[in-house]
């Protein structure tokens, strides 16, 4: 298995990574230090199958959130977001940046959760905190009535992000040193909105029909993204970089 910060985490690994194989001891935490949507939801399937506590943290630009979950007690991430934006709906830390301060911020809040959480000393529920470090504003979102009993993954025990097919997304394009990645569902990509979202981290020429992105990082990786949610990764035939490359500019 692929190792390392571009590994593509999926329904076929997250078990090993959780520790959850036979014949192993499971993992009794989660911490989320993971850099796409549709990974903290299968993050979530995972917790709440298994009943183990998860620590969720975010953030892109100066902001951030920390959201401490102990199923079966508390809420879920389902319960609170209950679907996952659309590709190229939501900046990035590729797309926006990130502030250095904020990231460690949203860390260190995650760290105390987790000691909290051995410690027996978490309130269940816990809430869910938000930050703004450029305007120096904290608030805490209370969770106390967040757990719904209609939520797919809690409620109704359906996991949906953790039983997908591990090949569903990425294909080798013959002949060509690049990679056709899909969307999880059916999407609609405003191509005009993604352009704009790119054009801090890649040089973008738009039509009506797609977009193309010459990024500046990694320099050799191209991406033509397409309004259904498809894009094409040149510049690499590694499936599990190119899935890794799409989460980080296209989305989930």
């Amino acid at each position: 298995m692929t190792t390392g910060s571009e590994l593509d985490v999926h329904g076929g690994n997250v078990g090993e990574l959780a520790g959850l194989v036979s014949g192993t001891e499971p993992f009794h935490l989660i911490m989320d230090g993971t850099d796409n949507v549709d990974t903290r939801y299968l993050l979530n399937d995972v917790s709440v199958k298994h009943g183990i506590p998860w620590v969720y943290g975010a953030c892109v630009g100066v902001e951030g959130r920390c959201l401490a979950m102990m199923p079966p007690k508390t809420a879920c991430l389902r319960c609170i977001f209950p679907n996952p934006p659309a590709p190229a709906e939501l900046p990035s830390c590729d797309t926006a940046g990130v502030l250095g301060p904020a990231a460690a911020l949203v860390a260190s809040l995650q760290v105390t959760a987790a000691l909290r959480i051995i410690a027996g000393e978490l309130p269940e529920p816990a809430p869910l905190i938000a930050v703004d470090l450029w305007q120096s504003r904290f608030r805490t979102v209370s969770t106390d009535d967040a757990k719904r009993p209609d939520c797919p993954t809690c409620g109704l025990r359906q996991f949906e992000f953790l039983d997908r097919p591990a090949d569903r997304r990425s294909t080798h394009l013959c002949g060509r040193n690049a990679v056709q990645v899909s969307s999880n569902e059916p999407a609609s990509v405003d191509l005009h909105r993604f352009a704009a979202k790119l054009s801090r981290s890649a040089k973008v020429s738009e039509t009506p029909y797609l977009v193309r992105c010459e990024l500046h990082d990694p320099k050799e990786i191209r991406l033509t993204v397409f309004p259904d949610g498809r894009a094409i990764v040149h510049g690499t035939a590694d499936m599990d970089r190119a899935l890794s490359i799409y989460a980080r500019f296209v989305g989930c």
